[in-house]
């Protein structure tokens, strides 16, 4: 579904929004404890029709998701309250068919679920196609920015934005997430005027939000800050917290991701009070 970009109005005095590479859709337990007032959910790996409804709406969330099988697929969650779906596919190609893209107005905010492509192997057509996704997703980031509104782009990036993003290796440095090209992409829509919510609080912690199942990297903290809260300028001047739930990642059976989340208040606030 698509739609003009609905008015701003109802804003809540906080609201928690949370994101969150599932790497599957057993997330219940974390719901019922991080109770995030909106949730952007990401690599669902489930069919529209096998997505958990029923079970979602008994914590108290309603819910709406593009689902497909085996890779992508992607959600938002609401506590209380229904999300305004605006779009369901990042504009620009509609020949896409992967699902990575949902957008929705919920309480006076738009906020967007996103998952970038990997881009792995590269150089190759997987690479191009990481690439000319960021590039629509910038297009129409500008075009949200312009429009005034409090606006969240939350999800998956699979962007490592700077070296100190990444702990200190040379194993990466082929990968897709890692290259500059993959890291000018995610800059050139950070200088159209939003703010990496996660950097912007926490500017001398790494703040990884993945570590791979593999080499014990979890165990030596060998993290990669893949999933990003990006800000508009009216979303960022109502910024209070950000962090994210690490400890998410040890659990048995975890995603190799950790939720990354933000909370947004009323107060208007300066970046050099946000940062104090």
């Amino acid at each position: 579904m698509h739609s003009s970009l609905p008015a701003a109005t109802g804003e809540p005095s906080a609201m928690k929004i949370a994101t969150f590479n599932v790497n599957n859709i057993n997330l219940l337990a974390w719901l019922r404890e991080a109770a995030p007032d909106v949730v952007c959910l990401q690599e669902l790996k489930a069919a529209q029709r096998d997505f958990p409804n029923d079970e979602i709406a008994r914590t108290g969330y309603a819910s709406a998701w593009v689902g497909q099988k085996t890779w992508n697929g992607v959600a938002i969650l609401a506590r209380g309250t229904e999300p305004v779906v605006t779009r369901t596919a990042l504009p620009g190609d509609p020949a896409d068919t992967q699902s990575r893209y949902i957008e929705a107005a919920i309480n006076g905010v738009l906020i967007a679920s996103l998952y970038a492509p990997n881009g792995n192997p590269q150089p190759g057509p997987k690479f191009a196609y990481k690439l000319a996704w960021l590039a629509r997703l910038a297009r129409h980031a500008k075009s949200l920015q312009k429009s005034g509104a409090p606006v969240v782009l939350a999800g998956d990036y699979n962007v490592v934005p700077t070296p100190f993003d990444i702990y200190p290796t040379r194993s990466w440095d082929k990968d897709a997430l890692v290259q500059p090209e993959s890291r000018a992409a995610f800059a050139k829509i950070v200088k159209q005027g939003w703010t990496d919510a996660i950097r912007e609080l926490h500017p001398d912690a790494p703040m990884y939000t993945f570590w791979h199942y593999m080499r014990n990297r979890w165990s030596r903290d060998a993290g990669l800050r893949l999933d990003h809260l990006l800000l508009s300028e009216a979303a960022a001047n109502r910024l209070k917290r950000a962090g994210v739930d690490r400890a998410v990642r040890g659990l048995p059976n975890a995603s190799d991701h950790a939720p990354a989340w933000i909370e947004l208040g009323s107060a208007r606030r300066s970046r050099s009070a946000r940062r104090a």
